[in-house]
């Protein structure tokens, strides 16, 4: 790494340097090891600047085509009438150009990774979930399958985790499903922890375990006090199976795509169809 070297580089000439000037041993070692670590520390701040910069102009890219559809969405809903599949194809179509930008805007990333120790892991990362979001499950898995410290995606947000853990479940591996969730759950305490809880059940429900479910709906309902849980736990305790349902968990749940979202509602007519009378 770039920023190490340069480190390394400036502390041997700031020790080379006192050692001309006849300074002590002791001295001197001090100040190399202070030399090495204020260059380490100045070229990372110098590089996080730069890749923040990078990393915003992205940021604005995703949310104004979010506030797009947003709008479009808006738009359909305030007028009756409109055509409900033409709408969700738009929006499809919107959703794959805004993530296929993403990942052609990756590459601009590429050239920190000599600089930062971590940023090939992040940009593993965030080509697993546009990738996840493309619904492109091969390349996902692709990813997913990448090892080492400095190559895998970091998992060390919910939706990350929910992503490798429905990658396990459609790939039949629902003990790595399992293995996957517990050593990650501990890490996200309270409400950060409601989409794993939520992936977990179900998957324990489409696998025939509805007493495991049900046993940890007990928990998640505990730590999290999400409604859907106690719901859910309700459901299965009152031999409800089929009713057992995720959909309280929103956007972050049907972006995983285990399930299908309901239509989106256009808003009603008022009064009478007719016209007014006066």
């Amino acid at each position: 790494m770039f920023s190490l070297l340069i480190s390394i580089l400036a502390s041997f000439a700031l020790v080379g340097a006192l050692n001309a000037a006849g300074v002590s041993q002791g001295t001197t070692i001090f100040f190399g090891i202070v030399g090495f670590i204020a260059a380490f520390y100045l070229t990372g701040w110098l590089v996080r600047k730069k890749i923040a910069k990078v990393q915003n102009e992205l940021q604005e890219i995703m949310l104004g085509g979010q506030k797009r559809m947003n709008r479009k969405v808006q738009q359909f809903q305030s007028k009756p009438g409109g055509n409900i599949k033409l709408i969700q194809r738009q929006l499809e179509a919107d959703q794959k150009t805004l993530y296929q930008q993403g990942l052609d805007f990756i590459p601009r990333l590429e050239p920190f990774k000599k600089w930062s120790f971590l940023m090939g892991r992040q940009i593993a990362t965030m080509r697993m979930q546009f990738f996840y979001q493309l619904k492109d499950f091969e390349q996902v898995d692709a990813v997913l399958a990448t090892g080492g410290f400095l190559k895998g995606p970091m998992l060390m947000e919910p939706m990350a985790v929910a992503m490798k853990m429905a990658r396990q479940y459609k790939n039949k591996d629902i003990a790595g499903v399992e293995k996957t969730f517990k050593r990650h759950i501990k890490w996200f305490r309270g409400d950060r922890g409601t989409l794993l809880y939520g992936v977990m059940s179900w998957i324990f429900m489409k696998d025939g375990e509805p007493e495991k479910a049900r046993q940890l709906l007990i928990k998640a309902k505990e730590v999290t006090d999400h409604e859907t849980f106690a719901q859910n736990w309700e459901r299965l305790s009152n031999d409800k199976a089929k009713n057992f349902s995720n959909a309280g968990l929103g956007e972050e749940w049907y972006g995983l795509y285990l399930e299908n979202p309901p239509n989106p509602k256009q808003q009603r007519m008022r009064g009478n169809a007719k016209g007014r009378r006066f």
